[in-house]
């Protein structure tokens, strides 16, 4: 589904590079704007999350926006990774056919187990998802996803953060110079323009945006209809429900979901 961009949103500019005779992407952006647009939406469904929770999710939100960057057009990913310590689930998402990114964080009924465990899926445009799921430690995000790189993607990835909110992630492409890549700090990266051959592949943009809407509120419901509307609402006249992917709130009325329903019966 096709969302247009937030008239109000920040763009995320992204800059793709190719480190010659290294074999490395190398993907930098500017978060800033984007971590207002995501204070604005907690803002607006009046949430706040502890300062380490928030902490996680901000650099889970640049973990899956650098990754979808440095993937092909026609893909879109999605990560859940249930923590234990914290006890927490984190959801982002980021889409490059729509260039929407989005996230939160549960923290109630969250599943606890013997390990933290990394949950990925890709998705081409049509195509069937791709999933993956491996064991991480207790880690930053950035580690958890260094991680993901090592054990699922079979190559080694690297963040670094280049200055506040200004994020670089360098990540290993065929016949890679690993020692070089692993031995890379902070410091190097800062001068990297100084002491490596750099080549500008291309620019990607994207924007703080769900996509969700009553219409797809109703799409979940849908599933949970099939006994009539009594079974989802009893009493009730309306019904709370939360977007599993933002946390916005939506109140799906009784009258206006069943006349939804009816008229998708007719198409």
């Amino acid at each position: 589904m096709d969302v247009p961009p937030d008239e109000a949103a920040s763009r995320l500019d992204l800059k793709c590079y190719f480190v010659r005779h290294r074999n490395a992407l190398l993907v930098r952006g500017d978060f800033s704007g984007l971590f207002t647009d995501y204070y604005l939406h907690l803002m607006d469904i009046g949430a706040k999350h502890p300062p380490e929770l928030d902490r996680m999710l901000k650099e889970a939100l640049v973990g899956i926006v650098m990754h979808c960057a440095s993937r092909p057009w026609s893909e879109r990913h999605a990560w859940t990774v249930n923590y234990q310590h914290p006890l927490a689930n984190f959801f982002v998402t980021a889409d490059n056919n729509n260039s929407c990114v989005t996230g939160r964080v549960f923290t109630e009924d969250v599943r606890v187990a013997p390990r933290s465990v990394f949950y990925a899926q890709a998705q081409k445009h049509l195509g069937e998802p791709r999933m993956s799921a491996i064991e991480i430690d207790d880690v930053d995000f950035f580690k958890a996803v260094e991680q993901f790189y090592k054990q699922s993607e079979q190559r080694v990835a690297r963040f670094f953060e280049y200055a506040p909110d200004d994020y670089v992630f360098v990540t290993a492409q065929p016949q890679c110079d690993v020692a070089w890549l692993e031995s890379l700090t902070e410091d190097d990266i800062r001068k990297l323009d100084k002491t490596e051959e750099i080549s500008l592949l291309e620019d990607r943009s994207y924007h703080w945006e769900c996509g969700c809407t009553m219409e797809r509120i109703y799409q979940v419901l849908t599933p949970h209809a099939k006994l009539g509307a009594e079974s989802i609402f009893a009493d009730d006249e309306f019904l709370k429900v939360t977007c599993p992917r933002c946390g916005k709130l939506y109140r799906a009325h009784r009258e206006q979901f069943e006349a939804w329903l009816a008229d998708e019966a007719n198409q």
